[in-house]
């Protein structure tokens, strides 16, 4: 499976009309079982049955609707790509709950972040980060930034783990190299 995009769009729209009886009725279970073996109709009714708790959930918590549909999104992005991971015992939406809640808690890390730089030093950085090559770019911005462990990372990225770590350790000595000037209050123009 490719855990980069999978090929099943996830829409929170509402669906059309006409869900057949067996698929309103087949417990979560049943649909991660289907999900598991590639049935990408079974994911849509997992989608089906959890969006509007769950997008109620993080409207209530983000206090933003939008923002709330875009965690839900990511949140059954991540379902998916994780399915194969997801063990069968009788809690389906608690695990989705959690995902959410985590990725809740991500954003607001990040968030904080970013708030904690100056707008200056946010475009500094950006500056940087978009100077250092991808393959030492990538790893380091979904483990700095995302938050990704380095398992995730390595499977995202479609490497070893070691790779990942030797990656983010040269991109980090790169971006420290780039943003010397700026920590030394030079930025680059001549007296």
């Amino acid at each position: 499976m490719d855990v980069g995009s999978p090929s099943v769009g996830i829409e929170l729209a509402s669906p059309a009309m006409g869900v057949a009886a067996d698929r309103v009725a087949a417990s979560d279970a049943a649909l991660m079982s289907r999900v598991q073996s590639g049935d990408q109709e079974a994911f849509g009714d997992l989608i089906e049955r959890h969006k509007d708790g769950l997008v109620n959930y993080l409207t209530k918590m983000t206090r933003d609707r939008d923002k709330a549909e875009e965690l839900a999104q990511d949140a059954f992005l991540r379902l998916y790509q994780k399915s194969s991971y997801y063990k069968e015992q009788g809690h389906l939406l608690p695990y989705l709950m959690r995902i959410t809640t985590n990725l809740l808690r991500s954003e607001q890390r990040r968030a904080a972040r970013w708030r904690l730089l100056g707008r200056e030093a946010t475009e500094v950085v950006e500056e940087a980060l978009a100077e250092l090559p991808l393959r030492y770019r990538a790893p380091l911005v979904l483990r700095e930034i995302e938050g990704l462990s380095y398992r995730e990372i390595s499977v995202a990225l479609e490497c070893r783990e070691g790779t990942v770590k030797s990656r983010i350790s040269r991109g980090r000595a790169e971006l420290r190299t780039l943003l010397e000037p700026y920590w030394k209050g030079h930025t680059g123009e001549t007296a």
